[in-house]
């Protein structure tokens, strides 16, 4: 597989991820993508009629462009999880309040980029490696276990 960051600039924004979330998930919204910042962040939005003051930032923070595929943030897990037809990993209760608390937990699935889902509930991607889910939960959105 090659890196995708190597096409950022070459392709088109919206043309590279649809192509990375139907490999990778099976599913791409209709947004319109942006990839943003040195980080390779990938923004998403619709066109809207209503008129606001434009800040020259649109979209919500949806993912990132990773050297071996997508990875997507809870938001972007949210848009495509419910229509995703690979790579959907659901947890059982305690390995999903573990995995919200910033631990690695273990899985028994092919490594790669997967999409978590507790109940009816996307809680974001993880990386699949050596059967633990690498955790990617931002530190200010953790559960606290007590």
């Amino acid at each position: 597989m090659s890196n995708p960051r190597d096409e950022i600039g070459k392709t088109g924004d919206a043309e590279l991820v649809k192509r990375l979330l139907i490999e990778n998930y099976g599913y791409a919204p209709e947004l319109i993508y942006e990839i943003r910042g040195n980080h390779s962040k990938v923004y998403a939005y619709k066109p809207c009629q209503l008129k606001i003051s434009d800040t020259g930032r649109r979209g919500i923070y949806f993912g990132r462009i990773e050297s071996d595929g997508i990875r997507l943030t809870i938001e972007g897990a949210f848009l495509v999880g419910p229509k995703a037809t690979k790579n959907v990993i659901e947890l059982d209760d305690e390995r999903a309040r573990r995995y919200l608390a910033g631990e690695s937990v273990e899985v028994d699935v092919p490594d790669g980029w997967v999409l978590l889902k507790w109940r009816s509930y996307y809680l974001g991607s993880a990386k699949a490696k050596n059967g633990r889910l690498l955790n990617y939960v931002p530190k200010e959105r953790r559960l606290r276990l007590d």
